[in-house]
């Protein structure tokens, strides 16, 4: 940035103040969406060099997961909250990108999803990613194969039926849900894969559940989960 574009912005920056999306403190230079503190102060789970995690265990007699994990946790109400609110309501898709990469560094620190093949978003159905304009997995999952230097996946994994929101569903109404809501197009191309599927929010696994049934029908197929926040209810 030139002399110039610096001035325009930071005079910019007086009058229409960027904010952190998670304590709402004015960010200064270098900072994007979330201010450093609270970067620092996220509730990270470090889940994914604890095998036996809370993720995990949502899984344990339901679906074959090679591991699971999240990058951090959070209650309802919370300030970290807000930071998924933001990316998924507000727009903020360049958020989910800063924060995939955030999750891709320490995700390095674990082959259990170094050693993923390929990474894949759990995709919105057409319906819902054109009202919304980007489908927030899909930048979550570009900003951790960066770091992580994989290919991403879009195509293959498809939903095929549009599903009420599962805010207020508890875990039997989510699996009914989405259970025959997700297909597959050339499943030939996911044998002998291992692939890494990326998610927002895992509450109580129901839909990246359904995703895994179908992706593990396929020949030599394993499936690892990540997700950015675990919904701690």
């Amino acid at each position: 940035m030139n002399l110039l574009e610096q001035s325009i912005s930071d005079i910019l920056g007086l009058f229409f103040p960027e904010l952190c999306v998670t304590c709402g403190n004015r960010l200064i230079s270098q900072e994007k969406y979330v201010c450093f503190d609270c970067w620092q102060d996220i509730p990270a789970t470090n889940f994914h060099i604890k095998p036996d995690n809370k993720v995990a265990q949502l899984f344990w007699g339901r679906v074959n997961i090679s591991a699971a994990t999240s990058f951090f946790s959070f209650k309802k109400g919370s300030k970290y909250q807000l930071l998924i609110h933001f990316l998924k309501y507000k727009g903020l898709k360049e958020l989910g990108y800063e924060t995939g990469k955030k999750f891709g560094y320490q995700l390095l620190e674990s082959p259990d999803f170094t050693k993923a093949d390929v990474l894949m978003p759990v995709p919105l159905h057409p319906k819902k990613e054109k009202k919304r304009g980007y489908n927030q997995s899909e930048w979550i999952t570009r900003g951790i194969a960066e770091v992580l230097k994989k290919p991403v996946d879009t195509k293959t994994l498809q939903r095929k039926v549009f599903t009420s929101t599962q805010t207020k569903r508890n875990r039997y109404e989510r699996w009914q849900n989405v259970e025959q809501v997700f297909g597959l197009n050339d499943p030939k191309a996911m044998e002998h894969k291992h692939i890494l599927l990326i998610d927002d929010v895992v509450t109580t696994g129901a839909t990246l559940e359904a995703c895994a049934i179908h992706l593990l029908k396929q020949p030599g197929t394993k499936v690892s989960i990540a997700t950015l926040a675990y919904a701690d209810i």
